[in-house]
């Protein structure tokens, strides 16, 4: 898949890992296990893929400490998916991003630069935005007055940040997202629904990064926060004054209603869904396609529409699969028992 040309010793030494076989065997390329030809190296990362193993074409392999039988030359790891991504960074192919200030970027009043940022054409910086050294934002990019960017960020085209937002530093967002979009709030009177203003912010802290096509609301009067460390996928919906904890991982199309805290160490899987005003406690797992109607103690799973716990939730999942026969089963009974009752009259 991809030209490499080093020995199983020189990977593992970038790699941080220990040899397993002959060390001097040339890697001239990388690739996934069923993909993997002579000459490549692959990994190994989850156990139930070990059959691969024998049936792989690749001339190494990179798989946890705790392996020692391999049949394969490999590269024994603490982490073999990290490692293979270091691997595979060697020789990724560097992608062309913008150079310096483009003669097509529109650059407001007030505006301050850092050190070596870089703006791609048609991106429109409104007044007073601050973007911090080695930032880097692709052409079409849209900062609303008074925002924030901070150090080593990097925004893809088409990202739209509105006025007073904050994001930190290392902050990587892709392309459609949108930032500080108003929290969708109204009154009803009299049958209308009338818009309530929303005026508060959004917070992204550092080494966050976000997906394509996400919208993170603005507060209606404080502040929405995504917490250091968290990483969001496609198509995520976080609404107003929702505060998102440390190391979260969201899921595309996870969708989560206004003013919930989601603690440090949260995983939302893809599809879930969760109402406003609730808690989901630090460490819980929201399985996918979950509807969560109240709040989730921490270092809980749950899972099912309305979620429960993973394993009662499993349960009644069994028994509804079971319908058909157990109803079948009912009217045998039923009419076993009328049988019996004729005969007693």
């Amino acid at each position: 898949m991809y030209n490499l040309e080093m020995t199983l010793e020189q990977i593992a030494d970038v790699v941080g890992g220990e040899v397993l076989g002959d060390k001097n065997i040339v890697i001239k390329g990388v690739s996934g296990i069923k993909e993997a030809q002579e000459g490549d190296i692959t990994f190994l990362a989850n156990q139930k893929y070990y059959p691969l193993v024998e049936k792989t074409e690749a001339t190494a392999i990179i798989v946890e400490r705790k392996i020692r039988n391999c049949s394969k030359p490999a590269i024994l790891t603490d982490n073999p998916s990290l490692a293979f991504a270091k691997v595979v960074n060697l020789i990724a192919p560097a992608s062309r991003k913008p150079q310096g200030i483009s003669n097509l970027a529109f650059i407001g009043e007030g505006v301050k630069l850092g050190k070596n940022v870089a703006i791609g054409p048609f991106v429109i910086l409104e007044d007073d935005v601050e973007i911090g050294e080695d930032t880097i934002i692709y052409g079409g990019c849209y900062i609303g007055f008074g925002t924030k960017i901070g150090k080593k960020c990097l925004l893809y085209s088409h990202v739209s940040i509105r006025e007073r937002i904050t994001v930190g530093n290392n902050v990587i967002i892709h392309s459609g997202t949108v930032i500080g979009s108003d929290g969708f709030g109204f009154a009803e009177v009299e049958g209308v629904q009338y818009k309530i203003p929303q005026i508060g912010t959004v917070v992204i802290e550092d080494d966050v990064e976000i997906g394509a096509n996400v919208t993170i609301d603005r507060a209606r009067f404080d502040k929405t926060v995504i917490g250091r460390g968290t990483k969001i996928d496609n198509l995520v919906q976080i609404a107003h004054n929702v505060i998102v904890g440390k190391n979260c991982l969201i899921v595309a199309q996870a969708g989560i209603s206004g003013s919930t805290l989601i603690g440090d160490n949260v995983i939302i899987a893809g599809q879930a869904g969760l109402v406003g005003h609730i808690e989901v406690g630090e460490g819980a797992v929201i399985m996918a396609k979950s509807g969560v109607p109240k709040s989730v103690p921490k270092n809980t799973r749950v899972f099912g529409y309305p979620a429960k716990e993973e394993k009662h939730a499993k349960r009644v999942n069994a028994i509804v699969q079971r319908l058909p026969e157990i109803y079948q089963e009912l009217k045998e009974l039923k009419r076993k028992v009328k049988e019996i009752e004729v005969k007693l009259t």
